[in-house]
Protein backbone atom coordinates (compact mmCIF):
# COMPACT_ATOMS: atom_id res chain seq x y z
CA UNK A 1 0.00 0.00 0.00
CA UNK A 2 1.13 3.51 -0.80
CA UNK A 3 0.43 6.47 1.44
CA UNK A 4 -1.09 9.48 -0.31
CA UNK A 5 -2.30 12.98 0.45
CA UNK A 6 -5.42 14.31 -1.25
CA UNK A 7 -5.78 18.09 -1.41
CA UNK A 8 -9.29 19.27 -2.14
CA UNK A 9 -9.86 22.61 -3.81
CA UNK A 10 -12.13 25.18 -2.19
CA UNK A 11 -13.23 23.31 0.95
CA UNK A 12 -14.41 25.43 3.91
CA UNK A 13 -13.10 28.64 2.33
CA UNK A 14 -15.05 31.84 2.88
CA UNK A 15 -18.13 29.96 4.08
CA UNK A 16 -18.44 27.97 0.84
CA UNK A 17 -18.35 24.22 0.25
CA UNK A 18 -18.67 23.60 3.97
CA UNK A 19 -17.73 20.07 4.74
CA UNK A 20 -17.26 18.24 8.02
CA UNK A 21 -13.98 16.38 8.09
CA UNK A 22 -15.55 13.29 9.68
CA UNK A 23 -17.98 13.09 6.72
CA UNK A 24 -15.09 13.47 4.29
CA UNK A 25 -13.12 10.80 6.11
CA UNK A 26 -16.17 8.50 6.03
CA UNK A 27 -16.59 8.97 2.27
CA UNK A 28 -12.94 8.07 1.67
CA UNK A 29 -13.26 4.99 3.88
CA UNK A 30 -16.46 3.92 2.08
CA UNK A 31 -14.46 4.09 -1.17
CA UNK A 32 -12.14 1.40 0.23
CA UNK A 33 -9.22 3.59 1.21
CA UNK A 34 -7.35 2.63 4.36
CA UNK A 35 -6.03 4.52 7.39
CA UNK A 36 -7.87 7.69 6.36
CA UNK A 37 -7.09 10.80 8.41
CA UNK A 38 -7.86 14.46 7.84
CA UNK A 39 -5.59 17.36 8.67
CA UNK A 40 -7.02 20.74 9.61
CA UNK A 41 -10.36 21.81 8.14
CA UNK A 42 -9.26 22.62 4.60
CA UNK A 43 -9.65 19.33 2.75
CA UNK A 44 -6.30 17.67 3.44
CA UNK A 45 -6.74 13.89 3.58
CA UNK A 46 -4.03 11.31 4.25
CA UNK A 47 -4.83 7.73 3.23
CA UNK A 48 -3.40 4.49 1.95
CA UNK A 49 -4.30 2.83 -1.33
CA UNK A 50 -3.20 -0.09 -3.44
CA UNK A 51 -3.55 2.17 -6.48
CA UNK A 52 -0.32 3.45 -7.97
CA UNK A 53 -1.59 6.22 -10.26
CA UNK A 54 -2.21 9.47 -8.36
CA UNK A 55 -4.09 10.96 -11.34
CA UNK A 56 -6.64 8.14 -11.52
CA UNK A 57 -7.01 8.16 -7.73
CA UNK A 58 -7.65 11.92 -7.87
CA UNK A 59 -10.33 11.47 -10.57
CA UNK A 60 -12.01 8.74 -8.56
CA UNK A 61 -11.99 10.89 -5.42
CA UNK A 62 -13.33 13.90 -7.31
CA UNK A 63 -16.27 11.81 -8.55
CA UNK A 64 -16.79 10.41 -5.06
CA UNK A 65 -16.92 13.91 -3.54
CA UNK A 66 -19.30 15.14 -6.24
CA UNK A 67 -21.70 12.31 -5.42
CA UNK A 68 -21.32 12.33 -1.64
CA UNK A 69 -21.36 16.08 -1.12
CA UNK A 70 -23.15 17.40 -4.23
CA UNK A 71 -20.31 19.80 -4.84
CA UNK A 72 -18.12 20.20 -7.89
CA UNK A 73 -14.81 19.57 -6.22
CA UNK A 74 -11.40 19.01 -7.71
CA UNK A 75 -8.91 16.79 -5.94
CA UNK A 76 -5.17 16.62 -6.49
CA UNK A 77 -3.26 13.63 -5.12
CA UNK A 78 0.41 13.28 -4.30
CA UNK A 79 2.19 10.40 -2.63
CA UNK A 80 3.58 11.29 0.78
CA UNK A 81 7.05 10.66 -0.66
CA UNK A 82 6.42 13.21 -3.45
CA UNK A 83 5.32 15.83 -0.91
CA UNK A 84 8.31 15.04 1.29
CA UNK A 85 10.61 15.68 -1.69
CA UNK A 86 8.90 19.03 -2.29
CA UNK A 87 9.55 20.02 1.33
CA UNK A 88 13.13 18.74 1.19
CA UNK A 89 13.92 20.88 -1.89
CA UNK A 90 12.62 24.01 -0.11
CA UNK A 91 12.72 26.61 -2.88
CA UNK A 92 11.95 29.26 -0.27
CA UNK A 93 15.30 28.94 1.54
CA UNK A 94 16.68 32.00 -0.30
CA UNK A 95 13.66 34.20 0.46
CA UNK A 96 14.46 36.98 2.88
CA UNK A 97 12.46 36.60 6.09
CA UNK A 98 10.00 39.33 6.91
CA UNK A 99 6.45 40.22 6.14
CA UNK A 100 5.88 37.50 3.54
CA UNK A 101 3.52 34.58 3.10
CA UNK A 102 5.03 31.53 1.43
CA UNK A 103 2.61 29.36 -0.53
CA UNK A 104 2.66 26.18 -2.56
CA UNK A 105 0.11 26.08 -5.34
CA UNK A 106 -0.57 22.45 -6.26
CA UNK A 107 -1.46 22.01 -9.92
CA UNK A 108 -4.01 19.47 -11.14
CA UNK A 109 -2.14 19.19 -14.45
CA UNK A 110 1.24 20.21 -15.78
CA UNK A 111 1.10 23.56 -17.60
CA UNK A 112 0.99 23.30 -21.40
CA UNK A 113 4.12 25.44 -21.63
CA UNK A 114 6.96 25.91 -19.21
CA UNK A 115 6.94 29.59 -18.19
CA UNK A 116 9.96 31.79 -17.78
CA UNK A 117 10.43 32.48 -14.06
CA UNK A 118 10.02 34.48 -11.99
CA UNK A 119 6.51 35.66 -12.84
CA UNK A 120 5.60 38.77 -10.89
CA UNK A 121 2.33 40.51 -10.17
CA UNK A 122 3.08 44.05 -9.01
CA UNK A 123 -0.63 44.65 -8.34
CA UNK A 124 -1.03 41.71 -5.95
CA UNK A 125 2.62 41.67 -4.83
CA UNK A 126 3.06 38.01 -5.77
CA UNK A 127 6.12 36.31 -7.19
CA UNK A 128 6.09 32.80 -8.66
CA UNK A 129 9.69 31.77 -8.01
CA UNK A 130 9.78 28.05 -8.83
CA UNK A 131 7.77 25.32 -10.54
CA UNK A 132 8.44 21.61 -10.20
CA UNK A 133 6.38 18.42 -10.23
CA UNK A 134 2.96 20.10 -10.33
CA UNK A 135 3.90 22.47 -7.51
CA UNK A 136 4.30 26.23 -7.96
CA UNK A 137 6.06 28.20 -5.24
CA UNK A 138 4.81 31.71 -4.61
CA UNK A 139 6.05 34.49 -2.33
CA UNK A 140 3.30 36.90 -1.33
CA UNK A 141 4.15 40.28 0.13
CA UNK A 142 1.70 42.46 2.03
CA UNK A 143 -0.18 44.97 -0.12
CA UNK A 144 -0.94 48.58 0.86
CA UNK A 145 -4.36 47.40 2.06
CA UNK A 146 -2.64 45.25 4.67
CA UNK A 147 -3.78 42.04 3.00
CA UNK A 148 -1.78 39.50 1.02
CA UNK A 149 -2.66 38.76 -2.59
CA UNK A 150 -4.22 35.37 -3.27
CA UNK A 151 -1.74 33.22 -5.21
CA UNK A 152 -4.21 30.58 -6.41
CA UNK A 153 -6.00 32.81 -8.93
CA UNK A 154 -2.69 34.33 -10.05
CA UNK A 155 -1.10 30.93 -10.74
CA UNK A 156 -4.20 29.52 -12.44
CA UNK A 157 -4.30 32.52 -14.78
CA UNK A 158 -0.56 32.54 -15.51
CA UNK A 159 -0.21 28.79 -16.06
CA UNK A 160 -3.66 27.97 -17.45
CA UNK A 161 -4.32 25.10 -15.03
CA UNK A 162 -6.63 24.52 -12.07
CA UNK A 163 -4.89 24.53 -8.70
CA UNK A 164 -5.27 24.53 -4.93
CA UNK A 165 -3.06 26.44 -2.52
CA UNK A 166 -1.58 25.70 0.90
CA UNK A 167 0.76 27.80 2.99
CA UNK A 168 4.30 26.45 3.19
CA UNK A 169 4.07 26.00 6.96
CA UNK A 170 0.90 23.91 6.48
CA UNK A 171 2.60 21.70 3.88
CA UNK A 172 5.47 21.01 6.29
CA UNK A 173 3.05 20.18 9.11
CA UNK A 174 1.03 17.99 6.76
CA UNK A 175 4.11 15.93 5.90
CA UNK A 176 4.90 15.45 9.60
CA UNK A 177 1.27 14.42 10.18
CA UNK A 178 1.29 11.99 7.23
CA UNK A 179 4.53 10.29 8.19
Amino acid sequence: MTKYVALLRGINVGGKNLMKMDALRGAFEAAGLKNVRTFQQAGNVVFESRGNNPGSIANRLGNLCAQAFTADLRVVVFSVDELAQIVKRDPFKRVEPGDVMLCVVFLFDEPAQRPRLPIISTTDKLELIALKNRAAFVVARRKKTGWFGFPNNFVEKQLGVTATTRQWSTVKKLIDFAQ
